[in-house]
């Protein structure tokens, strides 16, 4: 790619995993199976805190540097060794959503590939340093890799094992922070922002791309999933102190560590009004399918104060396809979604996004069309993390979208930007200043 006075070449790998910029191919992205050049202003100087990946046994697809051509590089240049050689992605920091898919030919590719997600990255040849196909979407410091230092955590967690030896919650969260690496579990024992409640075992959904349990070895999963459901005395007493005591407390239900916490409402229930009657403080919030409109009812008046709802798209054939839901359907999301609205609930879409299907015009207009409906608070633009071909052969998509650039634009043309953030009332609870997601006056 060369634009901006930029030349950036495509970045590929060796036999051994050693990356390099490839001296003959500009940086080439896919946007779903569609091989395209980055647009101007696409990429950015690689965030810091991301992570480069190879794509094992997979050639690169860049453009000539002389001739424009699409290639397939099968070998490094006779006078770098001629070797055969990979593609690399980058796994951004979060903050960042993708805009472009690595290039490469996939369909020589042997493996199914972990549960990450893969961006196009090039080297800047001006600058001298990596670019990646992403743009910000989350201005949030608080998930930057240099607030959770292991090295501070581990006395920590020691420290709260031994303060609740029966525990068992505690005991799955200290393996969540220290082998798994979440950060959320990491903010519980820094005692700050966001921490998790994972609840329950089961799930009433089996997405593809589920990273506590598959159903083959195809993708193994990236953390083990909950193997029992707390009590109410458990989850008070993890909760109950952040609550009280950390900055800008939040206790999520809904962790990547569980299955879907709707399957418990009953036990949530209970437990969310004996925190509530230990403290008024800090923010209650519930990750979820909202499989179960029922039970959206029985949670908001339990004291749920926000929810926030996963979907992959926002037409019943996609979601269906990632979700494959059994014993609920896209309407009962639709209607939880209402009811929790209705019920005052601060209420987000957790939008797992993907170049080539997020940004097709059919899907950009039905997302509008949800948001009309419902009228969420927040859309967060979050990355599905799975095998570019897994995810569009269970899609059924070929070709590409009009650019995940021009999608973010089209949604900004119509809704008002919102923001997230908190300030204290005449209570000692913090409360969300809910900046209401609406139509752009025309």
């Amino acid at each position: 790619m060369v634009a901006n006075n930029r030349t950036i070449l495509a970045v590929v790998a060796d036999e051994r995993g050693e990356v390099f910029e490839h001296p003959d191919l500009l940086l080439a992205g896919m946007s779903g199976t569609e091989t395209v050049q980055p647009q101007v202003g696409e990429m950015i100087p690689m965030p810091e805190g991301s992570r480069l990946f190879t794509i094992p046994q997979t050639p690169p697809i860049g453009f000539d540097r002389r001739s424009g051509k699409q290639l397939t590089a099968e070998r490094l240049p006779k006078q770098w060794g001629g070797g055969t050689i990979q593609a690399v992605s980058a796994f951004l920091t979060p903050g960042f959503t993708r805009t472009l898919l690595p290039a490469a030919d996939y369909q020589r590719k042997a493996m199914t590939l972990p549960l990450w997600s893969y961006t196009a990255v090039g080297w800047c040849v001006e600058e001298e340093r990596f670019y990646v196909a992403g743009v910000q979407v989350d201005r949030n410091s608080q998930w930057q890799p240099d607030h959770f230092d292991d090295r501070k955590l581990e006395p920590l967690v020691r420290k709260s094992v031994q303060l609740y030896p029966d525990n068992r919650l505690i005991e799955q969260l200290s393996r969540c922070a220290l082998d798994y690496h979440c950060f959320a579990a990491k903010n519980l024992f820094f005692q700050r922002w966001e921490a998790p409640l994972p609840t329950s075992p089961t799930c009433n959904s089996r997405c593809v791309g589920c990273i506590s349990k598959q159903e083959s070895d195809c993708c193994p999963s990236s953390q083990e999933r909950l193997t029992f459901v707390p009590t109410v005395k458990e989850l008070c007493e993890v909760a109950v102190p952040h609550l009280q005591e950390a900055e800008n407390a939040i206790v999520s239900f809904g962790q990547g560590c569980e299955g879907d916490p709707i399957l418990q409402a009953d036990v949530i229930s209970e437990a969310v009004r004996e925190m509530r009657r230990q403290t008024e403080r800090g923010t209650i919030n519930f990750n979820s399918n909202a499989s179960l409109p029922d039970a959206i009812d029985k949670l908001s008046a339990a004291g749920i104060e926000s929810i926030r709802v996963s979907l992959n798209s926002a037409q019943e054939s996609f979601y269906n396809a990632y979700y494959r839901p059994q014993g609920y359907c896209f309407a009962d999301v639709v209607e939880s979604l209402k009811r929790a609205k209705a019920a005052g609930l601060y209420t987000m879409l957790n939008y797992l996004v993907f170049p080539g299907v997020s940004d097709r015009p059919d899907e950009i207009t039905a997302l509008a069309e949800l948001v009309d409906l419902v009228g969420v608070d927040m859309i967060q633009m979050r990355n599905l993390s799975l095998d570019p071909v897994l995810y569009l052969s269970s899609m059924g998509v070929t070709g590409g979208g009009i650019g995940m650039l021009e999608m973010l634009k089209k949604h900004k043309e119509r809704f008002f930007s919102i923001m997230w953030r908190r300030e204290r009332d005449s209570n000692p609870r913090y409360r969300f200043a809910v900046h209401t997601l609406s139509r752009r006056a025309s």
